[in-house]
Order: structure tokens, then sequence, then C-alpha cells
């Protein structure tokens, strides 16, 4: 972002599919636009039912089907309208599975957002089947809404960001302080560091702050996050070079977080895009929304 320059957003994304979690992703979406003035673009899937492994009944008759595939998105529009009257809000149906369509979709909007379980059998699941899939195959940052009411209501006013060693951080930190600036909040930058030595089973020690591997952390840091300048002084920004498991400091900082951006460390596999075990175990236990932003 350029000082003086007004920041264009693009519009927002959010699946529904009429479960509790969908409609907590809708409300998280219409308050997201809201900050970024943008619009907002609510997508039902009709075969949602299937994908998430829902058995269908074959005694329910076409129209009653038809009239049901409405009511979802019409009850989501109604939803986001109520909260913001103001926003701009479109809704599509589209007749396919719900990943491949948000996943499409993805490509020409600023982020999706999705809730972090669906409707069918696989319901259950920590994360639903439909929202990981997104998140390992869009082409936009994914917002998986979960956690507690303060956590996804705004209440600590902090966006936590993971800096890993890989060298295309600058889009996850970008998105991380844009975030940061639309709630006037501070960002939280986290990279664990493991030092060989302290892999042992006693606990580990205090790092102190000569050792070489906690300056190298923190160097990693501040090569991160130097995108951020005078432009962006409004934001308080937290640095943390942790030593131990990167998903465990992610986690830790999600507690007190709105929001944990984390990147996309996506790789191929014999099932397809697959996404790292840092993305899924933040993806799985986050306290708060986590938001995967892709390297690519």
């Amino acid at each position: 972002m350029t000082e003086g320059l007004r920041v264009v957003e693009r519009e927002l994304i959010v699946g529904a599919d009429g479960s509790e979690e969908s409609l907590s992703a809708v409300d998280w979406a219409v308050d997201e636009a809201v900050r970024r003035g943008t619009p907002l673009r609510i997508v039902y899937a009709s075969a949602w039912e299937r994908y998430e492994g829902h058995k269908p009944s074959f005694a329910v008759r076409r129209g009653a089907a038809s009239t049901y595939t409405d009511h979802i998105p019409a009850q989501a529009v109604a939803r986001a309208h109520t909260r913001a009257p103001a926003l701009k809000v479109t809704s599509d149906v589209l007749a396919e599975d719900p990943a491949t369509a948000l996943a499409r979709e993805s490509a020409g909007a600023g982020a999706v957002v999705v809730g972090c379980r669906g409707r069918g059998e696989l319901a259950g699941l920590l994360l639903g089947s439909v929202s990981l899939s997104v998140a390992a195959h869009a082409a936009a940052p994914v917002i998986v809404v979960r956690g507690g009411r303060q956590n996804r209501d705004g209440g600590f006013q902090r966006v936590a960001v993971g800096i890993d060693e890989a060298d295309e951080a600058a889009a996850v930190v970008a998105f991380a302080l844009r975030s940061a600036e639309l709630r006037g909040g501070e960002l939280h930058a986290v990279h664990a560091w493991r030092c060989p030595a302290h892999q042992a089973p006693e606990p580990p020690r205090a790092a102190d702050a000569t050792d070489f591997h906690q300056m190298r952390a923190e160097m990693r840091l501040d090569e991160a996050l130097r995108a951020i300048g005078p432009q962006h002084a409004a934001v308080s920004v937290r640095r943390d070079a942790v030593e131990g498991l990167a998903r465990a400091a992610l986690l830790e900082a999600s507690t007190t977080a709105d929001l944990l951006v984390v990147g996309a460390r996506r790789r191929r596999g014999h099932i397809g895009m697959q996404l790292g075990p840092v993305n899924h175990a933040v993806l799985h236990h986050s306290a708060c929304p986590v938001a995967v932003v892709p390297h690519d």
C-alpha cells in the first residue's frame, strides 16, 4: 500500500450452507466487508450436502428441494442486511460441489470466508472437508471462521501472523498488516525457532538474548517486517521470536487474537494439493479465525 493512495478492495465471498457455522461465517464476513468498504457475495453450492457426506432423501420432491435451495442464500442475505443495512450484498446458487465452486470463484476475490464445519455426516470433524479443500486450493486468502465469540467479534484488537523460514512472506505480512490497520489494532508477528541441542527430553531452557538461534530468529522477523514503513505508523507491532514448535507458538498467539494469518505452504501429494502440518494444526485448533494466504 502506498501512502496517500486509497486501497481498492476486491469483493469478499462467503460460503453459506444453512448451518450455524456458516451463518457465523456470514456474520464475520459482513463485518469484514464493512471494514474494507467492499461488496459481499454469498455463494451457496447446491451440491454441499453430497460433498459433506449428507445422505440424500429420495422422498423429497423436486419442488421442495428447489425451495430449500433458494431459502439458504435468501436467509444469509437477509441476515447480512440485518447486520449491515448499507452493505451491498449479492448471492449466487451454483449447481456444483462447494469446494470446486469456491476455489474457482476465489480468483477474482479479495478473500473467501468459510465456516469451520459443514452440515453433513462429517460435521463432527474439527474442520469440515469443504473448508479444508478451499484453503488448500483457493487463489485468494481463505478465512476459516472459528474460535470463541470474543475472538470472532474483535474483542482483542490484535492480528497475529506467523513468519516462517520461507522467502515468500510479503503477501502474508501485507494481508496481516492490512487486517490490523482495519481493526485499529496491534500486529503480533511470531516466528518459532528450535535449537537441535534443546530437543532433548529435559525441559527447554530460557533462550539467551545473545543465543545465535535467537538472534537469527529475530533477524528473520525484522527481514519479514521491512515493508512496515512510516505509512503504517498507526499499527503497533509486537515481535516474538519463540523457541519451540511453530504450531504451539501460533496456537498460543491465537488465544488473544481476532485473526491468525499464516502462509499457505502447499505441496502436491498423491491426493492432490495439500497444506503443511502447521496449516493443519492452526486450522483445526486455533482459538480465533484463521486466514490462509497463498504464497503463489
